[in-house]
């Protein structure tokens, strides 16, 4: 069975992108790629916290997280080369639409004081980032077994060109801006 979101991108969204007439083809309509999740670990006790992250973002994602490590070292950070730094997951197809309606219908609405994603954080070139303060907004996560909140930073990759492309996009699929 197709995730929600693809239901509704190819039925109400892409004939409103195809409506605006600037596509003469189905296919020229911007579409989403992949969306990556990052998780930056800024601690001493690596380990244990590479760990508790990695199941966290495998917990959210529905898919194992890649251990990103230090290409170089930095005596300043207290950083070697080798050292963890991050896990990351990349997801496309049916699992990116799942993450994205996750998290347009259970973790957004669970910040505090929301109204609406920055209209600002796009790219220039039709990418679209929006970062979180701590993984428990996801309802997978139980906020009791949470040993050290940890942010992620969620990035939307697609076809679009520009990044009016990217916002039309966005707001057919129901990711809420706020008001400029």
């Amino acid at each position: 069975m197709a995730p929600r979101l693809k239901t509704l991108y190819l039925q109400e969204a892409v004939p409103a992108l195809m409506a605006s007439g600037r596509y003469t083809n189905r296919l020229q309509a911007p579409r989403l790629v992949k969306i990556v999740v990052n998780m930056g670990i800024n601690s001493q006790a690596e380990r244990e916290a590479v760990k508790n992250a990695a199941d966290d973002l495998a917990r959210v994602s529905g898919q194992r997280p890649v251990v990103i490590k230090a290409r170089k070292s930095i005596s300043n950070f207290k950083l070697r080369q080798g050292m963890p730094i991050g896990v990351k997951v990349t997801l496309r197809g049916d699992r990116m639409y799942e993450f994205l309606e996750r998290l347009i219908s259970a973790a957004l609405p669970r910040i505090r004081d929301f109204r609406g994603v920055s209209p600002k954080s796009f790219d220039g070139r039709g990418n679209y980032t929006l970062g979180l303060k701590e993984q428990a907004l996801f309802p997978e996560i139980r906020p009791d077994q949470v040993k050290k909140p940890q942010g992620m930073d969620i990035t939307l990759a697609s076809t679009a060109r520009t990044d009016a492309e990217m916002r039309e996009l966005l707001r057919l699929l129901g990711l809420p801006f706020a008001a400029a």
